[in-house]
């Protein structure tokens, strides 16, 4: 009887141990009970992102620039019971990333675990040929919306007590591609941005790291998706050999806001197939 009684004791222990070890493991890939603000989420990249956020729990707000867009966007994510919500925002604005984040404070009362900086475009161009406009533009949307925004945020990452930033570069901003001078730019500033704000707000508990996408089938280059030639030849100089998806993209950045990835700050991971790396 003794016996009996010590073994189920130790079945019982067993048992609650590899149920404290199971929900720490389900914790490490959950974002329940986390809130996130994606920019520019009703196409591409950043579409993927907001559903594959939403997907491991977090309760995600995002903007566009295009208010029939977003609202196409927000029914049918709302048919899908996917917990989303969004305003419109013209990220090159300061103004209107002010009044962003104001709501975004109110929507999540103070606090904010995620931020992605999503938002950007490109001009593609001879660097001769470009205009003070164009490069003012670019700096506004892909650069300054980014560190501003970052800015704004940064209370409320800090309130939330475990805040993660991910910002979206390109592999543009360490390869050389034609016609894309100033685009590059803005891109490499993120990469910088990156590790210096990964560094300087550590005591936060703020994580920064950035994702670099490739060729990515997104409406920024269905342009040259159309060019067979042009898609032939960039695919060319890929190691796998193909154009990926938004959704490819959007789990590293997921990834990289789940606990799981706690220890991994001020990194720069390029998703592009080893275009980065095939030397071509």
């Amino acid at each position: 009887m003794y016996h009996k009684r010590n073994r189920l004791l130790m079945e019982r222990e067993k048992t609650t141990r590899e149920n404290a070890e199971s929900s720490r493991a389900k914790k490490k890939w959950s974002l329940n009970g986390t809130t996130a603000l994606v920019t520019g989420g009703t196409k591409g990249i950043g579409h993927a992102i907001v559903e594959e956020l939403a997907g491991f729990g977090a309760a995600v707000h995002t903007c566009s620039r295009n208010e029939a867009e977003l609202n196409e966007c927000l029914e049918r994510w709302k048919s899908l019971n996917i917990r989303v919500t969004g305003s419109v925002c013209d990220v090159s604005s300061r103004a209107e990333r002010e009044k962003l984040m104001e709501g975004v404070r109110s929507i999540f009362q103070g606090k904010l675990n995620i931020l992605v900086n999503n938002a950007g475009t490109a001009i593609g161009k001879p660097s001769e040929d470009c205009t003070a406009e164009e490069y003012s533009f670019l700096m506004a949307t892909n650069l300054e919306s980014a560190f501003h925004l970052s800015q704004l945020a940064h209370p409320l990452l800090k309130a939330s007590g475990a805040g993660s930033i991910v910002f979206i570069s390109a592999i543009a901003a360490v390869l050389a591609i034609p016609n894309l001078s100033i685009y590059s730019a803005t891109k490499g500033a993120l990469n910088q941005l990156t590790k210096n704000l990964a560094c300087e707000w550590i005591k936060d508990n703020i994580r920064v790291n950035s994702v670099a996408p490739g060729f990515i089938r997104t409406p920024l280059v269905q342009s040259v998706l159309e060019d067979k030639e042009a898609t032939a030849r960039e695919v060319s100089r890929i190691p796998m050999r193909r154009v990926a998806e938004p959704e490819e993209v959007a789990s590293p950045v997921s990834f990289l806001c789940l606990p799981a990835a706690s220890y991994i700050t001020g990194q720069v991971i390029c998703v592009d197939g080893g275009r980065t790396v095939s030397g071509f």
